[in-house]
């Protein structure tokens, strides 16, 4: 039977930590709850002699506080108020038990802050870690009486939006390590490799086929020139990041962006995920519609999808609904338009904003499986073909040396 290690709060306040036996997770988490216990991290023990007391790693690596990190402590924080704990009492608990060293000196920092009379939003936003959309979230549901409710609510949505992005980056580890293997094949067939024949073809003082010719001045160039395809590299990466700095610059390339094929469906899916579950999420605990605006536009990477969520604010001023406006834009997809109509004639936006979330977040998902499907057998091809060239060209060679031998 699995072995499971806790930490949970008693009765009492105090922190338990421990070990009990359970078939399932689940089951271990319903033991803990028969037992009073409120559970704020229940995982499967692992042994090894790379884990120290309580499976804690022997050598730990500092890092910053991470998305992850956030909602862990959010949910954490959404458990204790739940349970009827006072804010100060639950930030106590959670100092004690966070194993990020990180997160620890920014929970005293924020305990600081609520002691000294500031509502829990104000000492988040001194730290300068928390979006505003976190904030905005947390002080609505200060103001509303439920901040239990809300920290729930902004766990599900730290989590749907972490889980998505490791999805596409999981997808994406594979094409990349094998772009990577690829090109590192064809540098060493060409500064290692080819060399050795060149020496060759040198000795037989004849002419080369041109395309052996080629092949043997891009060796060259990798050999001997490779620091002018580093300082290019370096160069166009800082001009590519000054224009990117650039609001106008910036612009123009995510509208380019935009236009791609393939490329720039997809990012106009994800954006609208973006912008549809931030202002559902927002909406839902009580954010009025023109803040919710301007924090999601802010959430925005597309500068241009980005402006043309400033001019439908605009219009929401005026007294206009949110749907013509978005539609007038011509930026959004308009099967998301239309369902954000439906949410407002019947009386329910926020919960059609989530429903288009969950909606273009799976079309999200597919589009990269489907890419990536396309994109796999497209590098596998392509390497094929170079390395070929580059055989071919040497064979070529080879054979007019053969020929101009008998």
């Amino acid at each position: 039977m699995p072995r499971y290690r806790y930490e949970a709060v008693d009765a009492a306040g105090e922190v338990v930590r421990d070990e009990l036996d359970a078939a399932t997770l689940d089951a271990a988490v319903a033991r803990l709850r028969d037992q009073g216990l409120l559970p704020l991290t229940v995982n499967e023990a692992k042994s090894g002699f790379l884990s120290g007391g309580f499976g804690q790693p022997l050598f730990s690596k500092r890092r910053a506080l991470s998305r992850k990190t956030i909602a862990l402590l959010t949910q954490q924080l959404a458990s204790l108020l739940h349970a009827g704990m006072p804010l100060d009492r639950a930030l106590t608990i959670l100092i004690g038990v966070t194993e990020d060293e990180q997160a620890k000196p920014v929970l005293e920092r924020v305990q600081e802050k609520v002691r000294g009379g500031s509502s829990l939003a104000d000492a988040l936003e001194v730290q300068g870690v928390f979006s505003r959309f976190y904030l905005n979230m947390v002080r609505a549901g200060e103001a509303g009486g439920a901040l239990d409710v809300v920290l729930k609510r902004l766990t599900e949505f730290l989590e749907r939006s972490q889980a998505l992005r490791e999805t596409v980056t999981s997808a994406l580890i594979y094409p990349i390590i094998l772009l990577s293997v690829s090109a590192l094949s064809v540098i060493i067939l060409l500064t290692f490799v080819v060399p050795q024949f060149q020496r060759l073809f040198a000795d037989a003082g004849k002419a080369l086929p041109l395309a052996t010719q080629i092949v043997i001045a891009v060796g060259d160039g990798f050999r001997y020139y490779w620091w002018v395809g580093a300082i290019l590299f370096v160069l166009l990466s800082a001009i590519a990041r000054r224009q990117l700095s650039q609001p106008e610059s910036r612009a123009r390339w995510d509208d380019r962006f935009l236009r791609l094929p393939l490329f720039g469906d997809l990012i106009a899916k994800v954006e609208t995920a973006r912008l549809s579950r931030t202002l559902g999420t927002l909406l839902g605990n009580g954010v009025s519609m023109l803040n919710a605006l301007t924090i999601v536009r802010e959430t925005l990477s597309n500068q241009v999808l980005a402006g043309a969520l400033g001019e439908v604010a605009e219009h929401v001023k005026t007294g206009r609904g949110l749907a013509d406006p978005l539609l007038e834009a011509g930026r959004f997809p308009k099967l998301a338009v239309q369902m954000i109509r439906v949410g407002e004639e019947t009386g329910q936006l926020q919960e059609m904003l989530l429903q288009v979330a969950d909606t273009y977040d799976g079309e999200v998902q597919t589009a990269v499986k489907r890419l990536l499907t396309l994109l796999e057998p497209a590098l596998i091809l392509g390497l094929g073909v170079i390395i070929a060239g580059i055989i071919m060209s040497i064979l070529v060679a080879i054979l007019s040396l053969n020929d101009l031998a008998f």
